[in-house]
């Protein structure tokens, strides 16, 4: 399945960056790896709605965009891990505005909150339910 593009004539930074990770796999899928690296199967694991071929694709663009590194090890099995670029690391802030937002803006809704720690220059994610 061919990458569905937005038109951008007027190259608009936002219309781009939307083209890059606006839709709905691609953030869950940075959020998931700022933790550190993951493989294919644990990231297919974390999110279940998700199917293999699509995980797939949505690896493949993020990588060809320059937000995933992917690593090969030379093993038997073979053994891949995904992890974050530091153009993907600048996006976590962003990420978690998104997630202020949703928090602020629908306070009536029990969200699963997502925290960031900054330690330093290294970002992680903590998984906070709220009652």
């Amino acid at each position: 399945m061919a990458r569905k593009y937005i038109d951008n004539p007027n190259a608009c930074s936002l219309v781009h960056t939307m083209n890059i990770i606006g839709n709905k796999w691609k953030p869950i899928i940075l959020y998931l790896l700022s933790n550190g690296s993951m493989r294919f199967g644990m990231l297919n694991t974390l999110i279940p709605t998700i199917s293999k071929k699509v995980l797939t694709n949505q690896l493949k663009e993020l990588e060809n965009d320059g937000l995933l590194l992917r690593q090969s090890f030379a093993e038997i099995p073979p053994r891949v891990e995904y992890s974050l670029t530091e153009k993907a690391v600048g996006l976590l802030p962003v990420l978690k505005m998104l997630s202020d937002w949703a928090n602020d803006a629908y306070p009536e809704m029990k969200f699963e909150q997502c925290r960031i720690i900054e330690n330093g220059k290294k970002l992680a994610y903590n998984n906070v339910y709220k009652n």
